[in-house]
């Protein structure tokens, strides 16, 4: 298996954006062959906010840590349910579009040795409950991270997000910077590029209605999942993603009709009007902000991370992973988490 170095720099004000990479269209995924029969739906029953403990499947394991636990806590936008693990001060984890928080398994079991790590999963995705009518956009999904944070009564955490996470997360550190300790962003949804013009074909046949068809495929035929036409472009190694992974990201959103009516919600929301109404709050966040990026993203090019690392006063460090791509914090993990340690260290060491 090939592996690259771990290209990092200080920002620059001054540098050149990286080149563009090719646009892959992502919709060819397609309605046409795969719109067979729905897969049978798993049962789902809410947890109370003590739910139940579970070891999530796949994770990095570490005989020492302590086990992730899954949860759900009510709010105004619904009930929110998360994992979490370990103790200390807060490491709130944000996903993107079609996953939820399985995405950050190796961070919860990896870091819980110095952060409460908490992943959520977001508004129309994972085990979270929602009404029909409940806004799922994104600035939405920012005010719920609030909501949700003031009923576990967390005053501030280590904010980390990826995809539409990542704006998610710019979202709610402009709207809220007092309840940030640290932000750090991964290839994500910024300035006017949200959504990503790969991404676009993807929208188009939600908005066809074939999304359900379309995933239900992908669960039928886990290859579908990792083709070049579906998400193994989000993958530098596709083929080692596991069928229990995808079973998890996707399964919640076809457990009923509502929840991809939601997910289709969600999608239809997508509109650069919401991060480039935070900017110039985006322009004043103090809090120390690290930048890491894959540098082989069809969805947000390394251009990206030039643009947040000049606009984001607090950026102490940019960083590009070689070769890696939008889901890297899966994929490139241990790299990953040695970045988030060194970027924890200073506040860890203020505690003590």
């Amino acid at each position: 298996m090939r592996r690259s170095k771990v290209a990092v720099d200080v920002p620059d004000k001054q540098q050149p954006s990286a080149r563009p990479v090719a646009i892959l269209m992502v919709g060819a995924l397609v309605i046409g062959p795969y719109l067979g029969g729905s897969v049978p739906a798993r049962s789902n029953s809410d947890a109370p906010v003590m739910g139940s403990r579970k070891i999530s499947g796949g994770s990095a394991m570490n005989e020492k840590k302590s086990s992730p636990i899954q949860r759900s806590v009510q709010t105004a936008s619904g009930r929110i349910s998360y994992t979490e693990q370990g103790t200390g001060p807060v490491a709130l984890f944000v996903h993107g579009v079609l996953l939820n928080g399985y995405l950050w398994r190796h961070q919860l079991a990896d870091l819980s040795d110095i952060r409460r790590c908490i992943a959520v999963d977001l508004l129309a995705h994972g085990d979270t409950e929602i009404t029909p009518d409940q806004d799922v956009s994104v600035t939405a999904n920012a005010k719920m991270l609030k909501e949700f944070l003031d009923a576990l009564n967390i005053d501030q955490v280590d904010l980390v997000g990826n995809d539409s996470g990542g704006g998610i997360a710019q979202i709610f550190a402009a709207l809220y910077p007092e309840r940030v300790r640290s932000l750090t962003l991964t290839d994500c949804d910024t300035h006017d590029n949200w959504p990503p013009e790969a991404f676009k074909p993807f929208l188009a046949m939600a908005a066809a209605g074939g999304l359900r068809g379309t995933l239900d495929a992908m669960l039928s035929d886990k290859s579908v999942y990792r083709s070049p036409q579906a998400l193994g472009p989000a993958y530098e190694h596709p083929e080692q993603l596991s069928d229990d992974s995808i079973e998890k990201y996707l399964r919640p959103l076809v457990r009923s009709e509502q929840r991809t009516r939601d997910l289709q919600r969600f999608l239809a929301a997508f509109d650069n009007k919401h991060t480039l109404a935070i900017e110039a709050r985006l322009k004043t966040l103090k809090a120390p902000t690290l930048i890491v990026w894959g540098t082989d993203d069809v969805y947000f090019d390394v251009k990206w991370s030039h643009w947040l690392a000049e606009n984001i006063p607090g950026t102490r460090r940019r960083v590009e992973f070689k070769g890696a791509r939008i889901f890297f914090p899966e994929e490139r993990w241990e790299e990953f988490d040695r970045e988030l340690r060194a970027h924890w260290q200073p506040a860890r060491q203020a505690a003590q």
